[in-house]
Parts: structure tokens; sequence; C-alpha cells
């Protein structure tokens, strides 16, 4: 009986599972953003500006988690209070840095006031605090209240599903 055949097919399974495995995205930090090429999880613009993006990583407890980005952290913190999740410890939030466009952590972030932003929160992330900068729970007041101020969606989130 010849197994030649048997273990090329159990090998090339093998090398699938593994190539899978090492292409599939990391379960902790920033992922890769595919700009202009996808959309924000609340409002279905483009994600397209390096600057003032954000992403949010969590799921339900007991499953994998699930990345989800945003074209503003306005965005992100809005859909993010309606997860039953929102609270678990493995949820992550990362901004882009408004001056070097890298990905910080948006809880350690400090925020300043006035920028130009696609969904126009007006809230630029940084590592470093500057004068009159605003720390994470500073800029949700920030970004509630301009929500409430100007009705940017008019106070319902858009429910993106994936296509069929």
């Amino acid at each position: 009986m010849n197994n030649k055949p048997f273990f090329s097919f159990l090998l090339a399974i093998v090398s699938a599972m593994m190539l899978y495995a090492c292409s599939s995205e990391p379960e902790t930090g920033p992922g890769k953003v595919r700009w202009d090429r996808e959309v924000c999880q609340r409002c279905a613009m483009a994600v397209s500006d390096r600057d003032y993006s954000a992403q949010v990583r969590g799921g339900a407890e007991g499953s994998k988690t699930k990345l989800y980005k945003f074209d503003d952290i306005g965005c992100a913190v809005i859909w993010l209070d309606d997860q039953p999740w929102k609270d678990d410890a493995r949820t992550e939030i990362w901004v882009s840095d408004f001056t070097n466009s890298e990905w910080i952590d948006a809880k350690a972030a400090w925020y300043t006031t006035g920028q130009t932003t696609p969904m126009d929160y007006q809230l630029g992330a940084t590592v470093d605090p500057k004068n009159g900068s605003l720390n994470y729970e500073q800029a949700k007041k920030h970004i509630y209240e301009v929500e409430e101020r100007f009705n940017t969606h008019n106070g319902q989130p858009l429910n993106i599903e994936p296509s069929k």
C-alpha cells in the first residue's frame, strides 16, 4: 500500500494550518488598517485619516476578541459604550497620535481640543500632556457634549453588519 498520497495530503493540510495561524491577526494591540478601504464601525465613513482614527479590540466573554475600526475617537467612544463587553479586561482602545500617526493606548493618551477631525469631535490624541489637554475620561465627557450639542448622528449609532 502506497502512503505517499496520504502523507502529501497531510503535509499540505498541516502547512496550510501553520500558514493560517501565522497570518491571522494578533489577539491584542492595534491591527493594520487598510486606509480608505475600511469603514467606521459607527458612522460608515471611510477610515482614511491616519492622525485621528481609532480602534477597539474586544468581544463577549469566552469568545475571541475582534478588532473594530473608527474614523474618529468620538465614534469609537460612543460605539463602545453600547457594547455589553465594554468593561471587560480584554477590551482595548487604540487611537492614532495626531503628531506622528503612531497607535497609542487611548486611555493613557492626552487629548488636545480644537483639532479638525473626521467627525468633528475635535480631539487629537498624543502621549504627552499639553497645556489644557484632557485625559481619557475628560475626553469622553467632551465627546458626549459635542454629540448632544450637534446631534452628530441623531443620537443613534449606525449598525454595520458584514455582508453575507
